[in-house]
């Protein structure tokens, strides 16, 4: 399988050490299987950054010996992973990778009214289905990404 990172720099060797605090899947090496997504993370960090948008390309070998929790779709299970992560709750330990659907800007919008306590789990994510998907795959273990993470190649991202 071929992922996508999109940062401000070429990433041979991806580690979780620069990962920040609080992701929608926990400290980790994040990448997606879309590249526009990608490009779109790389764009967006380069301009906060003044920086040139990189995306970085990787194989992922077998992860059948890792402990991979999959999330199928935006469903309660999926709902409250995020929100837990988000509150700084360390339940994605239990894992190396954690695969399902990104909380973007708009998605975490209404997590946020979740969170807050203004929606119900019903209505988040009737709300939350509204919005396009777009997936994630985030390595949590530094033993996962360097047993399956091949790092391919990687380019600029011009607007």
């Amino acid at each position: 399988m071929i992922v996508y990172h999109g940062t401000t720099m070429e990433i041979q060797k991806p580690d979780i050490k620069h990962s920040k605090a609080h992701l929608d899947f926990g400290r980790g090496f994040y990448t997606t299987t879309f590249p526009k997504q990608a490009e779109r993370w790389a764009f967006r960090k380069g301009l906060r950054l003044s920086k040139p948008a990189v995306v970085n390309v990787y194989e992922i070998g077998d992860m059948s010996k890792y402990r991979v929790k999959r999330f199928g779709d935006t469903d309660m299970e999926w709902l409250q992973f995020i929100v837990a992560c988000r509150n700084g709750k360390d339940i994605y330990q239990d894992y190396d990778t954690v695969i399902g659907n990104v909380a973007d800007d708009d998605v975490f919008k209404c997590v946020n009214m979740f969170m807050d306590g203004i929606w119900d789990e019903e209505r988040t994510l009737k709300e939350i289905n509204y919005f396009k998907k777009n997936d994630q795959i985030a390595f949590l273990t530094q033993e996962i990404i360097d047993g399956i993470v091949v790092f391919k190649y990687s380019y600029e991202v011009k607007s």
